[in-house]
């Protein structure tokens, strides 16, 4: 049972590596022998090695398949072919899967717990902000863009952080026991994921910390486009952090995701405009990703600006790179570094080992995928790949034709949001803890 297992890899729980960081050894329990990790936050110099030695292995890697690609790409176009139905190939895949690569939102989990301690309502809107922009760099951190895996419907996946709280929380181990990472401990903060469709595809995803009392819903709807020379995805959806103590809500959008020259050496960028709002304070934030101007231009900027209802003028402008230096500017002119993304560490997030996941986990799931793809074996990644789609068209068939309706296992629909189905809220009641 899930009670039974311990933090350490003989129990089949591995610690990845930074997220995003796409490793060569992704399970410990492949390795002959166990890595010793700890789950504390790397120290900067240790980030910069392992980023080093893995960005530049990626690199390379895909740098030497650029002709490959731009090959693979006109064997497909033929004359009056609708190029939106031309197939990415296997060997530009990232890896992993994108229930895997939303938990990126989460890794700074130290800033993220940060913003109930808030002292101010307007002080916590800029703390929602500071984690906001420093949620995306950190599973974007290779220089030639790859694609995650599409999950297939059902699929989910579950990690955790070890952060140190200083809280206690009387009925914590009940409460930790029937939230989203069972075997995590009372004081991690916690993440599950779920494809809840596939048709249209959309993601939901949810994190909680006992102690801060925090939580975290969301889902994204993903609906790509071709455009030529590049791929768009509108990432259609919301996120909700509620602050149960404080009784506050901070509603979030998503900037949409652009893979650029995909004919040559493809790179990714953010772009168009998000919100944060908090309805009850009244404050709120309005932030635009710019896209790189065709000519000339910076990659990656930032622009935006915090206001209260009451008023027009905004109290603070922000601006920079959502993968470099963001910087505030007040109403007094006073400026600041608002936040540094170079700089602040990347925690380790926990993930149960392969051996140990259910067939439906992603890593699990899309295992032999993956082991092709670190060897290089890219037909066998691309039949094991088929295989996967294959098995999800032929169920869908199944339930098509005896009615069945697809059960999702952790959200639920309600209003047009994906909901999870046991938030920390609804079970600090049911412990008698409103």
């Amino acid at each position: 049972g899930s009670g039974e297992i311990e933090h350490d890899h003989q129990s089949g729980i591995s610690e990845e590596v930074p997220v995003g960081r796409r490793r060569e050894e992704e399970e410990e329990e492949e390795n002959d022998e166990p890595k010793k990790r700890t789950s504390k936050a790397r120290t900067a110099s240790q980030e910069c090695v392992e980023e080093d030695v893995i960005g530049s292995d990626d690199d390379e890697g895909s740098g030497g398949s650029d002709r490959t690609v731009i090959s693979y790409l006109l064997s497909q176009v033929r004359i009056g072919m609708d190029l939106t139905r031309i197939t990415l190939p296997t060997f530009i895949l990232e890896k992993r899967s994108l229930l895997e690569m939303y938990a990126d939102f989460f890794a700074h989990p130290d800033i993220f717990l940060s913003i109930p301690d808030s002292p101010t309502p307007k002080d916590r809107l800029i703390a929602v902000v500071r984690w906001y922009l420093s949620a995306f760099h950190a599973g974007r951190k290779a220089s030639v863009a790859k694609k995650p895996y599409n999950p297939v419907l059902g699929e989910m996946f579950q990690c955790y952080w070890n952060v140190e709280t200083s809280s206690a929380n009387e009925c914590a181990d009940e409460v930790a026991s029937s939230g989203p990472v069972p075997w995590s401990g009372n004081h991690a903060l916690t993440f599950v994921s779920e494809q809840v469709s596939h048709h249209p595809p959309i993601s939901a995803f949810y994190a909680e910390n006992i102690d801060k009392r925090i939580q975290f819903n969301a889902h994204i709807y993903t609906k790509s486009k071709f455009l030529g020379l590049a791929i768009g995805v509108h990432n259609i959806g919301q996120g909700c952090i509620r602050l149960l103590e404080l009784d506050e809500d901070y509603v979030i959008t998503f900037p949409n995701g652009y893979g650029r020259s995909i004919l040559t050496v493809p790179w990714m960028e953010l772009g168009g405009k998000v919100t944060i709002v908090c309805k009850k304070s009244g404050y709120s934030a309005a932030i635009e990703f710019h896209c790189k101007p065709f000519y000339g231009g910076k990659r990656h900027r930032i622009s935006g600006e915090i206001n209260h209802s009451s008023s027009k003028k905004p109290f603070m402008k922000l601006e920079g790179e959502w993968n470099g230096v963001m910087r505030a500017k007040y109403e007094n002119g006073e400026e600041n570094v608002f936040i540094d993304t170079r700089v602040i560490p990347i925690w380790s997030k926990r993930v149960r080992a392969t051996h140990v996941q259910a067939e439906n986990e992603s890593r699990k799931l899309w295992k032999e995928v993956t082991t092709n793809l670190k060897a290089t074996k890219i037909d066998a990644a691309t039949s094991a790949k088929r295989k996967i789609e294959d098995k999800q068209r032929s169920e869908a068939k199944e339930r098509k034709a005896t009615g069945e309706e697809w059960q999702q296992k952790y959200f639920h629909l309600d209003d047009g949001l994906w909901i999870y189905n046991t938030p920390l809220e609804k079970r600090l009641g049911l412990a008698g803890k409103d």
